[in-house]
């Protein structure tokens, strides 16, 4: 089987606000999917040194390794709500997969609320991704 992989992005489609639903405008959605997919990297294989110099390794996620130096796949898939969304985060998590979870903090959006707008999973190996991303539609 030839392993390839990829990040899925995740987003949450539904807000609500003042009991109606609200959706952000698309850039805030570019925005916050842009931060999860770095954030989930960032987490994980960078360590700054004792002379503040950004250090990427990839020794131990060779998923990671082949992503970084091959397509660099991303997959936007899409939830409704913030349970859907935290499910996802904590099956990825509990798996042990990159994985990183976005709140925003709501400076130009959600009325000053901090709010949990997506998440990354991978990259992985996209039979990894299979089980906990498979069912999403494409955002």
């Amino acid at each position: 089987m030839n392993k390839t992989s990829k990040q899925i992005i995740v987003m949450r489609k539904e807000f609500i606000e003042d009991g109606k639903k609200v959706t952000p405008r698309k850039g805030k959605y570019i925005a916050q999917g842009a931060h999860a997919s770095l954030k989930a990297i960032l987490d994980f294989a960078c360590d700054l040194n004792s002379e503040d110099k950004l250090i990427i390794s990839y020794s131990e996620n060779l998923a990671l390794k082949d992503w970084l130096k091959g397509s660099f796949t991303k997959v936007c898939c899409v939830v409704d709500t913030e349970a859907e969304l935290l499910e996802i985060y904590n099956k990825a998590k509990d798996a042990g997969l990159l994985c990183s979870l976005i709140v925003d903090s709501g400076r130009t959006e959600f009325n000053g609320i901090p709010t949990t707008t997506s998440c990354a999973v991978g990259p992985a190996w996209s039979d990894e991704l299979e089980s906990i991303t498979g069912h999403l539609k494409l955002f």
